[in-house]
Formats: structure tokens, sequence, C-alpha cells
């Protein structure tokens, strides 16, 4: 084997008009002439790209659908032969049809818009089809939370004025780009932050690009989170309940509790929970009684 080709894909989804209850889902699948197969959309990743970056880019590609990313799914590893020997690792995700229609090109040709349990006989490779086991497993109409700590700021020491207006530093300028590239690849239209300036910025460019003001947040902050969880807990939730995508900003010192506090309440296991500058938990809650984690995903470096 000459090694490995990292590579990206995506079951997206849309509501099946035909259901007017609104439960039930249509997938697409696409069909490559090259190979006369049915499979996911997918594809390798570029230079210095993402697996969700690919993912998405992707399904544009081959379907003309632009999406909003949702739960991760899976990994998928198998042997090709072109153009040698090597083994192909996908990524795949939920992916929440937005807008767009298709045009035949040169890597697809048809698509077809199907329900989960006939995609799997449709599908041509098993492993596709384990791919849309993971998607039904759990609901597909998720609310997503992105759950970011807040970049890099500056010296603590250095700084002279009140610890909430210190600001980002050079080196966390660098970080906002890629969080707000991550948001947009999952459809954020809500922002909300702790009442710090370094929490403010890091999502600023988020708010900015979607047209929405900032919310704040005071329980997310580390002063007002400690003896405060479960009113803290409950804000989140509360956010997770309103529809659209929301971004979140708090702090190192609140982030790993709170997460765990509303995982283990729902009874998901994630095993440690960590928390680095500029990383992001992106939460999946479905409504259920109130809103219920059902899933969640760690993004270390967006």
């Amino acid at each position: 084997m000459a090694g490995e080709i990292a590579a990206a894909g995506a079951v997206v989804w849309r509501p099946d008009e035909g259901d007017r209850t609104g439960k039930s889902a249509e997938i697409v699948l696409v069909h490559r002439p090259r190979y006369d197969d049915w499979s996911l959309p997918k594809g390798k990743l570029e230079r210095g790209e993402s697996s969700r970056c690919a993912a998405a880019r992707e399904v544009v590609e081959e379907t003309g659908f632009r999406v909003a990313l949702g739960r991760h799914l899976g990994r998928t590893r198998y042997p090709v032969t072109r153009p040698e020997p090597a083994t192909k690792v996908v990524e795949y995700y939920a992916a929440r049809a937005l807008d767009g229609s298709f045009e035949p090109n040169d890597e697809v040709d048809d698509v077809r818009w199907v329900a989960p349990e006939s995609a799997r006989d449709l599908l041509s490779y098993g492993h596709d089809a384990d791919i849309v086991s993971a998607f039904t497993a759990l609901p597909h109409d998720a609310t997503t939370l992105l759950l970011v700590r807040h970049a890099k700021a500056g010296s603590r020491r250095e700084w002279t004025g009140p610890d909430a207006e210190r600001p980002l530093s050079s080196n966390g300028r660098r970080q906002v780009p890629p969080v707000t590239a991550l948001c947009a690849l999952y459809g954020v239209s809500r922002v909300h932050a702790a009442p710090l300036v370094r929490c403010v910025q890091t999502v600023r460019p988020v708010a900015e690009s979607s047209g929405v003001p900032v919310g704040d947040e005071p329980l997310l902050s580390e002063a007002a989170y400690a003896g405060h969880e479960e009113a803290a807990v409950a804000r989140l939730l509360e956010i997770a309940g309103t529809d659209g995508a929301a971004a979140v900003c708090s702090q190192g010192g609140v982030i790993p509790d709170l997460v765990s506090r509303v995982a283990g309440a729902a009874g998901v296991e994630l095993g440690q929970v960590v928390s680095k500058k500029a990383s992001v938990w992106a939460l999946f809650f479905v409504s259920d009684g109130g809103p219920r984690l059902v899933a969640a995903d760690y993004i270390p470096k967006p």
C-alpha cells in the first residue's frame, strides 16, 4: 500500500415532502458513471483542508446542494487501486440540504432522493450502508449548538485593566477565522457569548456574517458559573431549544463541567471532557420534553 488517502463525505438529507407529519427524511445518492455505482457524495481533502470543509465542498460539487453540517457519523476505510494502491479513509457527517439543484457533471451523472431504508438496498458498497445506519440511529433533525472556548488572549500578568476587558492576542486573532468558518459550515444563525471582551471578539465575526447581535450570557462566565451551575445548564438548554443553529462562546473554567452536566443528564457518555483555546464542542439536541443532548463532537482545531 502506498499510504492513506484522506477524504470526506456526507449523508445529505431533506424533509420528506410526502410525509405530512414532518418526521421522515430522504437522503441523496449519487451515480458515478466512471464506476457505474451508487454511493454517498464524498471526495478527497485538498491540501490544508479539514474533513468538514471537504465534506461540504464535495457535496456542492457533486450534487449542487449547499448544506449545513450536523453530527459526525463515522469513518470508513477501504483499499483503492487508482491512481495507485492505497487505503482510502473517509470521514462522514450528517448534512441538511439548504438550497441548490443538481446538474450532471464530470463525476456524477445522476442523483436520487430516497428513504434511508431504500438507500441501503441501492448503495453499491456495504460501508456506505453502515454510514446510513449510523445516520438513522438518531433523529435527523437535531438542533446544533457550537460551544466555543474563546481564542488566546493577551497575558494576564501584562494586562493592567479589568480582566473582563482583556482582549485577544495576535495569536488569538489568528484563531478566529477558522472558528468563523466552522460556524458557517454548521449554518449558525444565533450567537451568544459570556460578557468578556475575549469571548465576544472570538465570535463577533460570526454574528456580523449572520447579521445578528452577540447575545450577552453572564451565567456562562467563570465568575458567575461557580455556584450557579444548574442555572447555567438551564440557560444553555434554553438556547438549544430555539430554532436555528447557535454558537455560544465561554471559558475554560466553564465548558468541561457544563458539557459533562448536560451529557450526564441525557445519558450520553463522553469520557474526559477537555476544552482547548479556540476549540469547539458541537452539541446536538432533540426536542424530547425539552432539549435533550443526543450526540457531541469535539473539534480541537477548527
